[in-house]
């Protein structure tokens, strides 16, 4: 019998997983491969923290560890990349990201098909995941081909290493992605590994300046090119409302809305499929209490958020609209951030929500994860109010 390739993976890897024991070594490597060794020294001194405490992860495995590296690396490589790329061009700072849309929401509310529906539009553009992995400016053909096979192999390597995660999150690298990608603290490391002192540190942390460079990415991205209206997501937004708002002021805000209970027994089993890929064996309660635990304060931090967003920047898209009916939901989706609902969009909105071929159905127990109806509904009673609300509106 063949071994699984995971297995096979973790295998080829253990001689080095023993470098764990040195994170800092390890980084200083990385560092100088990335170009960054000597640029934004607080930038490099969070990555150079977590990567040291996510050497200290508890069952992490030798691919874990080598995810961990690959992250870090990414993101000092696209900050010097980014970087170099201002100073050579200072101009690249005054392109005016405008009126940019932002889809929200708790995980699992139909951010992804919302974020695509929106991106069908000739003058709306989407990140596509790619970009997101190697921000720069355009490409000749050939580096364009080489950043795009790189990307591929990224969601290659998901599908394999964990087959069901396409079920749940499918993921295409010449398709638009979340933005968190190219955001350099977001939660994304905690979706891999218990990482609790990463945890602690991102929860009193003060966002505005990742936002003012997720700001320098776009402008880079737009660049050269001919400026459509960005069309952005990631429910990991929801908790950095403000941080998001002064570095977009001008920004709309889609929140999207789904029954809490349905959306966090949901979105722990997305954590449970990826999180296998990196650490084992898995805690299930340890999910459920990190993920709860994570999504309530973000939603708490969202509401507070909410307050002070103009009428007129802010739209509400129930879970229907796009989840269940589809062609009447994109056009009020359309009209609602104003803009024009055409048949050339109708023509293409089968495809933006239909199920990629091959994926089977998701199922989730929110019990599982050793949480109760009756807990979450009470942390998101606040929540479940607003969305009361929506559904009258």
């Amino acid at each position: 019998m063949s071994t699984p390739p995971l297995a096979l993976a973790n295998q080829l890897l253990r001689p080095a997983f023993a470098s764990r024991r040195s994170p800092d070594r390890v980084f200083d490597r990385i560092a100088v491969e990335a170009g960054e060794a000597h640029g934004d020294r607080q930038f490099v001194d969070d990555f150079r923290a977590l990567l040291g405490w996510w050497a200290k992860a508890e069952n992490l495995t030798p691919v874990g560890w080598q995810s961990a590296q690959v992250f870090v690396r990414r993101h000092l490589a696209n900050r010097a990349r980014v970087r170099g790329l201002i100073a050579a061009h200072p101009e690249i700072e005054r392109e005016p990201i405008e009126r940019p849309v932002f889809v929200v929401g708790l995980p699992r509310t139909a951010t992804t098909v919302t974020h695509a529906v929106l991106s069908l539009s000739d003058g709306h553009r989407g990140p596509l995941l790619w970009e997101l992995l190697t921000p720069g400016l355009e490409l000749p053909p050939r580096e364009r081909r080489k950043a795009v096979t790189a990307g591929r192999r990224m969601v290659q390597g998901t599908n394999l290493f964990a087959p069901r995660f396409r079920d749940i999150h499918p993921m295409a690298a010449e398709g638009p992605e979340e933005c968190t990608f190219a955001l350099p603290h977001a939660l994304m490391p905690l979706s891999q590994a218990r990482i609790p002192e990463y945890e602690q540190w991102y929860r009193e942390r003060d966002f505005t300046d990742d936002y003012r460079y997720l700001r320098q990415v776009f402008q880079v991205l737009q660049y050269g090119r001919p400026r459509r209206r960005w069309i952005l997501k990631s429910p990991l937004h929801l908790g950095n409302l403000d941080a998001l708002r002064t570095a977009f002021p001008d920004a709309t805000i889609v929140w999207c809305h789904r029954d809490p209970v349905t959306a966090v027994a949901s979105f722990c089993s997305l954590i449970e499929h990826g999180m296998a890929v990196s650490s084992r064996p898995l805690d299930l309660p340890g999910i459920g209490a990190t993920w709860f635990g994570l999504l309530s304060r973000a939603m708490e931090r969202g509401l507070r958020a909410r307050a002070a967003i103009p009428r007129e920047a802010l739209v509400d898209a129930p879970y229907s609209w796009l989840a269940e009916e589809p062609a009447t939901g994109a056009p009020k989706l359309y009209d609602a951030i104003g803009a024009r609902w055409t048949d050339a969009e109708a023509a293409r909105l089968p495809e933006a929500v239909a199920r990629p071929k091959g994926t089977r159905p998701h199922r989730y127990d929110l019990a599982r994860y050793g949480l109760t109806r009756s807990e979450v509904e009470s942390a998101f009673a606040d929540y479940n109010a607003l969305r009361a609300e929506v559904d009258r509106a």
